[in-house]
């Protein structure tokens, strides 16, 4: 593999290319990929957390009375967790920066065909209506371009990168009517509830699936 500072042929078993000492640009995909892996994990970690501390109003909610119902104490409480929902956006968008980077070396290194250009991996998130479709179909070539895979276990590959890119979707579109839920009355504040765990359930399944994308392919392409 040419060195990307000097152009020198670095042997795949080392890290260092031998005439200038650089970093093996594997290895420096690998680092990529890592420090990826755990913001995708720190951000499971949070929705989950979320998720569980939601579902711990439940039970009050299903088993009150309108009478004993606070809508105050009830829409302050629920308030912080649009709190939540921010940071986890902040972590979101760094962690979207770093993915980008991330595919953008993957789809370099894939040695298959595929149906989009490298420019596509940033370019298809900022298309109106073409950021629904686009990226998921560049998941689904980088990583089977990356290896060796029946049509069976290409559509296996599928269904993993569907429920990925189902899941975040669903997360996003359940985040964005939580602010919205209001806490009036018992009912609506029940319903704002089940939002908030659905949307943090699926924001934790998103990164999770993705976690798993993340290591096949960088797995696969390290290897080859």
């Amino acid at each position: 593999m040419p060195c990307g500072l000097c152009g020198d042929i670095i042997p795949t078993e080392v890290t260092r290319c031998p005439a200038c000492g650089a970093w093996s640009r594997r290895r420096d995909f690998r680092a990529l990929a890592v420090g990826l892996f755990m913001l995708l994990g720190f951000n499971a970690f949070l929705s989950m957390g979320s998720a569980v501390s939601l579902m711990r109003m439940l039970p009050g909610l299903r088993h009150g009375t309108n009478t004993s119902y606070d809508a105050a104490a009830t829409g302050t409480t629920l308030g912080t967790y649009n709190d939540v929902f921010i940071i986890a956006g902040a972590m979101s968008t760094l962690t979207g920066a770093l993915f980008l980077a991330w595919l953008w070396r993957a789809h370099e290194q894939a040695e298959g065909p595929l149906r989009h250009r490298r420019a596509w991996t940033v370019g298809a998130w900022f298309l109106p209506f073409g950021n629904l479709w686009i990226p998921p179909r560049l998941m689904h070539d980088v990583w089977t371009s990356s290896g060796r895979y029946r049509m069976a276990e290409r559509h296996a590959v599928g269904l993993v990168v569907l429920a990925w890119w189902g899941s975040l979707l669903g997360s996003i579109v359940l985040m964005a009517l939580f602010p919205a839920a209001g806490t009036g009355t018992r009912a609506d504040a029940l319903l704002a509830v089940q939002i908030g765990v659905a949307a943090n359930g699926l924001l934790a399944l998103a990164a999770t699936l993705c976690m798993a994308v993340v290591f096949q392919i960088t797995r696969l392409q390290l290897r080859s």
